[in-house]
């Protein structure tokens, strides 16, 4: 029934009293997710929502049942409040902070995945299961419960392929924005990989986009077998001129790898439709599942 987050996800907020913090633990209270704490070191004792704010996330952990955080943190210090939730026994963390310096990405994600800590982001909207939950930034009304899941490098284009998904196809599992950084928690392959084994969705939307070379990984473990479910593809920036950054990061053709081209010729070796535009996505999955 969905992937990560559910009506069991109890959720820590880092970051709370910020304004972006504050703003979308309201929304997330709003659709039902299970918010129990939040930490900003300094605020401590204080309220938000009628939540109790604490300034260490070990002492939030110590006090309440909670399993997942999401992270409102800003860039120079996100990385360490990332390093702060796996330490105090968190076992998912959402990072919604943009711009943390790439080498402190890299070394808080793999201390992370050390201790055997799924991380999504950093750079990304979150992870929504509808009607059960969700641990993020997205327009909650654009998705409706149903049996495809919504894997994006993008925010923007999470909505909008959901929301086709959700009016003209069969709804949403769950919708999980990986990111859009080029070092990232949780990969394409990574999902699938959890997909495979959820029994509710009965097929993928792939939103990838230019630049590194998670797309090919995912269309080789679809080419060899490894998932055997639907899967329909976009790739975005396809005009877009090498060594030109595309809005996120890790949107960049370089050295000439990491082209629009080389994903599609991918996927479709793999056997994966590509949408020729994201509402496009629906109409292909909607033959499918």
């Amino acid at each position: 029934m969905a992937i990560l987050v559910n009506r069991d996800t109890r959720v820590l907020v880092q970051g709370i009293t910020g304004r972006e913090g504050n703003f979308h633990t309201k929304a997330m209270l709003d659709y039902g997710t299970k918010v129990v704490a939040g930490v900003t070191p300094g605020k401590g004792g204080s309220e938000v929502h009628g939540l109790p704010v604490y300034d260490l996330v070990s002492e939030a952990v110590s006090d309440n049942s909670i399993n997942t955080s999401i992270i409102f943190v800003p860039p120079r210090n996100a990385a360490d409040s990332l390093y702060e939730a796996v330490d105090a026994g968190i076992k998912l963390v959402v990072v919604i902070t943009e711009g943390i310096p790439l080498h402190e990405e890299l070394k808080a994600i793999e201390y992370a995945r050390s201790k055997e800590v799924i991380v999504i982001g950093p750079n990304c909207p979150g992870i929504i299961s509808p009607s059960l939950s969700k641990v993020g930034i997205m327009p909650a009304m654009v998705f409706k419960q149903g049996s495809v899941a919504v894997i994006s490098r993008s925010g923007t284009l999470t909505y909008e392929v959901a929301y086709h998904i959700s009016t003209k196809g069969p709804g949403i599992s769950t919708a999980l924005g990986i990111g859009g950084d080029p070092i990232i928690g949780l990969t394409f392959k990574d999902v699938l990989q959890m997909l495979q084994k959820d029994d509710q969705t009965k097929g993928v939307a792939l939103i990838g986009e230019i630049g590194g070379s998670m797309e090919e990984e995912a269309a080789a473990f679809i080419g060899r077998g490894e998932f055997n479910k639907p899967v329909v593809a976009y790739i975005a920036g396809r005009t877009a001129p090498p060594e030109k950054k595309m809005g996120h990061a890790g949107a960049i053709v370089s050295m000439g790898s990491g082209s629009a081209q080389d994903k599609i010729l991918a996927f479709k070796g793999a056997g994966v439709p590509v949408a020729e535009t994201p509402m496009d996505v629906a109409a292909l999955l909607k033959e499918k599942v």
